[in-house]
């Protein structure tokens, strides 16, 4: 018998796999495949939501360190004074926005100050000290660095390498945003609370000095009532409602130049009226929304509806700046809601966070817990008012309108949190 398979050999005789046979494996192949890819797809997701908490987990950690160095917690649009004419390079520059190096206006986010407290003190050291241009021998930009909202296209004006770094600890691997035309990256943002009222007005002025506009005063006491304010020095203590009831911040996506609605800015049109404070105005910009694609804006935006910044000016994209839209977060609109500019991308704005992940965001809680909400979240009535100074607001010290989810960005609203989050 071993003989004649021998011989079956030697002559060619013995079968192979047919062309059927072949197809019918590549087919099982193929299948399987197809079975296990979603698999390691979740998988992987799995692990980017697991190193994205971790990473919130350590923001979390550095600003409870933040908060134990100093008695308060990093200032969200603090820095130094403005400029008067010391860092300018020649006699004939005397205007601190003409200078390419001057100071920061007391525009700075939270994050700036955070950053001896995530291992990146090399980075701090730069930021703190005067910093030589690029290309330049003699003049150099001043400690704290210069005002981050310039623009990358200014030719006149040298970039901060500060202000372009992206720090791993404040990216979210779930997050493929990378690179030019944002500067820096980030994908946590501060809480400011359930109003947009006064977002960007407290007493301080842009030199860091009491204010003497009277309405800036007024309109800073009765602003945002999260765990952050801005120029305002806080603290834990000004947390009256429980450090583990109050979120502290969110993540938040950044730009990829898609006309997300979660990123892309869109607002009045060369007005104020009506305020997206008052009733009903934090649904002003759905109507923008592609039905078609209600994760996309509409390419035709309504008559009193525009975009707002260029290519630059994203979500997300510059994480030294502490202006509202670039690396705060509101709790209005529910997660991964759109956003809504009261009017350009650097003033008063609802800016729910976002994600990536399937269903939610992560948040950071004051005690440093970090939990995961899902976008269905109580959010209360999403056509009231928002608490401000005029009649046509919520008066201060009522209840957040807007549920659970409300209820947990406030600090001080005496709100009783009864319910699973």
């Amino acid at each position: 018998m071993e003989m004649k398979r021998i011989s079956e050999l030697r002559n060619g005789s013995a079968k192979g796999f047919t062309l059927v046979e072949l197809l019918v494996v590549i087919a099982i192949i193929g299948v399987l495949v197809g079975l296990l890819l979603p698999a390691v797809q979740a998988a992987r997701e799995a692990a980017r939501r697991m190193s994205c908490s971790n990473n919130f987990k350590q923001i979390g950690l550095g600003l409870h360190n933040y908060h134990s160095a100093y008695k308060q917690i990093p200032m969200q649009s603090g820095g130094t004074a403005e400029l008067d004419g010391v860092w300018a390079p020649s006699p004939m520059v005397t205007k601190a926005e003409d200078a390419p190096f001057a100071n920061n206006y007391f525009e700075l986010s939270w994050l700036v100050g955070m950053t001896p407290f995530i291992e990146q003190q090399a980075l701090w050291e730069q930021i703190s000290n005067p910093l030589l241009v690029p290309g330049q021998t003699t003049y150099s930009f001043p400690p704290m660095g210069p005002y981050p909202r310039r623009s990358l296209t200014d030719q006149n004006k040298a970039n901060y390498p500060p202000w372009m770094t992206n720090i791993p600890t404040f990216r979210c691997p779930s997050d493929p945003g990378n690179g030019l035309p944002s500067q820096g990256r980030t994908n946590y943002a501060c809480c400011v609370g359930d109003s947009i009222s006064g977002q960007l007005n407290s007493a301080l002025d842009n030199a860091g000095k009491p204010s003497t506009n009277m309405w800036v005063v007024d309109i800073g006491r009765f602003g945002p009532r999260g765990v952050f304010k801005a120029r305002s020095k806080m603290g834990f203590r000004d947390i009256l409602d429980g450090l583990s009831n109050t979120i502290c911040a969110g993540e938040m996506l950044t730009d990829l130049g898609d006309n997300d609605i979660r990123t892309t800015g869109v607002g009045h049109k060369n007005s104020y009226s009506p305020a997206v404070s008052y009733a009903t105005g934090a649904l002003l910009c759905s109507r923008a929304v592609d039905p078609a694609r209600p994760q996309f804006w509409a390419d035709t935006l309504p008559s009193d509806l525009e975009f707002s910044g260029g290519a630059e000016d994203r979500r997300g994209g510059k994480w030294a700046l502490g202006r509202p839209w670039f690396t705060s977060m509101t709790t209005i609109l529910p997660p991964n809601r759109e956003v809504c500019l009261h009017w350009r991308y650097t003033d008063d704005c609802i800016v729910p966070p976002s994600s990536r992940h399937q269903g939610g965001v992560h948040v950071l809680m004051a005690d440093g817990a970090v939990k995961f909400l899902t976008d269905s979240i109580d959010s209360g009535d999403l056509n009231s008012a928002q608490v401000g100074k005029d009649g046509s607001h919520l008066k201060p010290g009522k209840p957040s309108p807007f549920g659970l989810w409300g209820a947990l960005g406030t600090r001080a609203s005496k709100e009783i949190i009864d319910a699973e989050f």
